[in-house]
């Protein structure tokens, strides 16, 4: 089963429920997907054992061929390509590494090259595997770092994706591969704001989804009452606590400070287990 954890916006606990709840469960796997700010090894400290490039093609031109006819211009969607007198510029920040300009140019005169965008970084935290993403500063392509990293995936395991915050195209690369999405928000009215639009977005991908209300005693009771209006469980309230807060500021993790919270989670777990039988029922 791959869960990921997501929320419509930073702060909001994302991170803390998903290394704990990594670590709560038996054959798991952890897998940080905000790959422009991964901060979950700071709370699992994996020992990282293995290391690779993440790249992607781009277009090269042979002067010696190119008619400047224009065609990979009219092809490339991203704009990422323009002819000018005797000359074809690219904006290599604007390329997605298709190859559609490369396949169809009538006088093969792109050739595809590799360019570096990030890294993967591997390895376990005790004996369960850990992966996460870093895209390289200033790269603009995100997505096929998470791409890369989701192939990691193991799929004996249980995959626990720290999704990046917000509804961008991160995010939507992350939860659409998994089979349920953890929501983390807050009793706040930005907090209620942020969440309808993840659910949103969850709903066009067709993931199921629970929400999990951190700092639940902090706030209002919007949240709860849209919830149960949209007929979304409610997995999990986690009252706000000095200790935590601390223990965050230190590095540790939600089940190190609070260690009930391993069973708590476990029980999220087998709640969500019910949730994906039960759509499973439905779709069938």
């Amino acid at each position: 089963m791959i869960i990921s954890v997501a929320s419509g916006k930073g702060g909001t606990g994302k991170t803390t429920i998903s290394t704990s709840l990594a670590l709560s469960l038996e054959n798991s796997q952890y897998l940080d997907c905000d790959v422009e700010e991964p901060n979950g090894h700071l709370f699992l400290k994996p020992r990282l054992e293995q290391r690779q490039s993440v790249f992607i093609k781009l277009p090269e031109i042979d002067e010696n061929k190119c008619t400047y006819c224009g065609n990979c211009v009219d092809i490339c969607q991203f704009n990422a390509l323009v002819v000018v007198p005797n000359k074809v510029l690219l904006f290599d920040q604007l390329c997605h590494g298709c190859g559609a300009c490369s396949i169809l140019c009538p006088e093969q005169a792109i050739r595809e090259v590799d360019k570096e965008i990030g890294i993967l970084e591997m390895g376990h935290v005790v004996e369960m595997p850990f992966a996460h993403g870093i895209v390289n500063i200033g790269e603009s392509m995100v997505t096929p770092v998470i791409r890369e990293l989701i192939e990691q995936i193991e799929s004996d395991r249980t995959a626990i994706l720290d999704a990046p915050p917000g509804t961008n195209c991160p995010v939507v690369e992350t939860v659409q591969s998994s089979d349920y999405c953890i929501l983390v928000t807050e009793a706040t009215p930005f907090g209620l704001n942020d969440l309808k639009l993840a659910v949103d977005m969850l709903e066009d991908l067709h993931v199921e989804h629970g929400v999990i209300i951190n700092k639940s005693d902090l706030g209002t009771d919007l949240v709860e009452r849209y919830c149960e209006e949209k007929n979304i469980p409610v997995l999990l309230q986690i009252p706000f606590s000095r200790d935590v807060a601390v223990g965050y500021s230190k590095g540790e993790m939600l089940i190190e400070t609070k260690p009930e919270y391993k069973i708590i989670l476990q029980r999220v777990f087998e709640r969500i287990k019910e949730e994906v039988h039960a759509g499973a029922v439905r779709a069938f």
